[in-house]
């Protein structure tokens, strides 16, 4: 494989795992979020909310969040620098998340960065350093137009039947 090309597929792999933690934590697939994790890997989600071992942070966000109507994250402008088999990147993230909080209908968005450090170990790409920065958030009432049946937090969602 030329270098042009070991680069190419390198970076696919990589933007593959950051889209793969957020299907992960969209349907609380804790072993798919897992699975994006090297074992020593560490999470800096910020003091208030995760510092520790990179796989705990998927085991938080999935337990904190199951008591959520709905999730949806989108990331973005993802920038990725090569050198052998270690990799840098940055992603921009946009988190919509809906609840109930004292009987009304909320909507809280969260838009971040994901600054991360990779490395390939074993011919497998996986997260070695995440610090997350949280640039700005809002929570508002919402109205919703209509109620959403189709979609599962979970792995009846129908994306599995065609993913797996």
């Amino acid at each position: 494989m030329t270098a042009d090309l070991r680069a190419l597929a390198d970076r696919q792999a990589i933007t593959g795992c950051i889209y793969r933690y957020c299907r992960a934590v969209d349907r609380l697939d804790v072993p798919l979020g897992h699975s994006i994790w090297h074992d020593d890997a560490y999470a800096d989600y910020g003091a208030d909310y995760y510092q520790g071992p990179g796989k705990g942070v998927i085991d938080q966000i999935c337990k904190a969040h199951q008591g959520l109507l709905h999730h949806s994250h989108q990331v973005t402008n993802i920038l990725i620098t090569l050198d052998g088999a270690r990799a840098g990147s940055e992603s921009y993230c946009t988190a919509t998340l809906r609840m109930r909080r004292e009987g009304r209908l909320v909507q809280m968005m969260v838009w971040s960065r994901y600054v991360d450090c990779w490395s390939c170990r074993d011919g497998r790409w996986g997260l070695e350093k995440r610090i997350a920065i949280r640039d700005f958030d809002e929570i508002r009432d919402v109205t919703a137009m209509y109620e959403h049946e189709v979609g599962r937090r979970d792995r009846n969602d129908p994306s599995y039947a065609v993913l797996g």
